[in-house]
């Protein structure tokens, strides 16, 4: 059951407006800076040593990958900022927002082993494990905030998507 409160209000002795918006722009700089760092280290070889793979069919045009990742950043900000919004701290928000962080640690270490160590098999293996922590994130995220686990949705479809082209890089570069 959702304990979102639906009715425009903030919840009884919840954050005020201002708070909250710095808590939503603490939320982007946390998600956003583990971007840059993924991005950083996709940097390193993504011009590179990324071009001369096979790649899988369906595999998505260059610049799709920053348009996308830039967008479901976003929304796994403004899902998690929900989270903590809907509960009013981090004492009652802890649990799922610490799923929250493993599975954004878990998005960086993805980018570590796939294009820092250039080693694909292992990238699969991790991305098993960014999966399951998108969804485990989701439904911890439901129980506070239905908004807040479809947000992640996309985030989630797109990880599974991932897993495909990384299980397929692997396969297609033994």
């Amino acid at each position: 059951m959702s304990t979102e409160d639906t009715s425009g209000s903030e919840p009884s002795g919840g954050p005020s407006a201002l708070v909250s918006l710095l808590y939503l722009f603490a939320f982007l700089g946390v998600v956003f800076l583990v971007s840059a760092a993924g991005g950083a280290v996709t940097a390193t070889s993504v011009g590179d040593w990324y071009q001369t793979l096979s790649k899988p069919p369906l595999t998505p045009a260059p610049w799709v990958f920053p348009v996308v990742w830039n967008f479901l950043y976003f929304l796994m900000a403004i899902s998690a900022w929900l989270v903590w919004r809907t509960t009013g701290s981090f004492d009652r928000s802890g649990l799922p927002l610490a799923i929250f962080g493993a599975q954004l640690s878990l998005n960086l270490a993805w980018s570590i082993v796939f294009f820092g160590l250039q080693n694909p098999p292992l990238a699969a293996a991790e991305i098993v494990f960014l999966d399951l922590a998108i969804l485990g994130t989701v439904v911890a995220f439901a129980k506070y905030s239905r908004l807040a686990a479809l947000l992640l949705l996309p985030y989630l479809a797109w990880a599974l998507f991932a897993a495909y082209l990384t299980v397929g890089i692997a396969v297609l570069n033994r």
